[in-house]
């Protein structure tokens, strides 16, 4: 009798606190910083966001993501539980000028500490190769000041972004700024190194140029010394013109071109098109917007490693 009694103690104790640990980590006012919780609640727009909050957090941080795997980020509509869980959080990390409808909902939601990416590192407009063929239509997806959102694509700038979000949880959650210090320094240490591996890899290649199907690659091909030819510009939905693909055709043999890249996340039609009509190769050039079963990698760093080995074969690697 008296085990049965204790058990369904323990039990209720349990439940309580489980209750109690749901509760304060829903109410608006709660933070990690307080104990309530225990963990700071992150609220992350995509992947790129929520691999940086989870790298730098570890296990202080309970991370949810705005964007499902297998979603293009740059369609994303919020659902009211969405917006829900951003009233809730303790923190957004998001890149404005990327996804609209997020950027939105950040705008109104009273989550106390809000995180854009786009103000840690410098954004540029990518108006040259692959993007101004199209007209001002192919920059829908970029915010109003035309700049081009696909920062964390650059090894380098996604290193600065992971040192703001670092110092942004660690006055969050002071009680555990050490270990999230720690994290980031770990963290960039591991994207430095990548950037050596692509800086290496790239160095002598027979040609400079590669065609995407979106214009994800703008800072990518400046950090490397490369050129980007997009097929659409930025927007990935959007369909080009003829004289856009007969123009790229002539360009491939000018420039040695072999291989029309496509992404995971995007129909490859017309990469394979292109391909086709220019006796060209396709291949996979992965702009990360979000890890599935087709990524060749199970992480930023990996993927990364997977676009470093296809843009060596296309450009000829020596």
């Amino acid at each position: 009798m008296n085990v049965r009694r204790l058990i369904s103690g323990t039990a209720l104790a349990a439940a309580t606190a489980l209750g109690l640990g749901t509760l304060s980590a829903c109410s608006s006012d709660s933070s990690a910083a307080d104990g309530n919780s225990g963990k700071l609640d992150v609220v992350a727009s995509f992947y790129p966001m929520q691999y940086l909050a989870e790298q730098i957090g570890g296990g202080h941080v309970s991370v949810t993501t705005l964007t499902e795997p297998g979603q293009e980020p740059h369609d994303l509509e919020i659902s009211a539980k969405q917006t829900v869980d951003l009233q809730k959080a303790d923190a957004v990390l998001y890149l404005k000028g990327l996804q609209p409808a997020v950027d939105k909902a950040v705008a109104q939601s009273e989550a106390k500490t809000k995180i854009d990416a786009a103000t840690l590192t410098t954004l540029e407009k990518h108006s040259g190769a692959g993007h101004s063929h199209e007209g001002e239509d192919a920059h829908s997806d970029e915010n109003a000041s035309g700049l081009d959102p696909h920062v964390w694509l650059d090894p380098v700038r996604y290193a600065e972004i992971a040192d703001g979000v670092s110092a942004a949880f660690q006055k969050a959650d002071p009680a555990n700024a050490a270990e999230y210090k720690k994290n980031a320094g770990a963290l960039t240490a591991k994207l430095n190194s990548l950037n050596t591996s692509f800086e290496d890899g790239l160095k002598n290649t027979a040609t400079k140029v590669f065609f995407t199907n979106h214009a994800a690659f703008g800072y990518l091909a400046e950090r490397y010394g490369l050129t980007q030819e997009a097929i659409t510009g930025v927007d990935p939905e959007s369909e080009p013109s003829a004289a856009r693909m007969k123009q790229l055709q002539q360009e491939a043999k000018a420039d040695g071109v072999t291989t029309v890249f496509y992404e995971t996340l995007v129909s490859d039609k017309t990469a394979k098109t292109l391909a086709e009509d220019a006796n060209l190769r396709t291949d996979v050039l992965d702009p990360l917007e979000g890890i599935t079963k087709k990524s060749r990698g199970t992480d930023y760093l990996t993927v990364m490693e997977a676009n470093l080995k296809a843009l060596r074969t296309a450009l000829g690697a020596k």
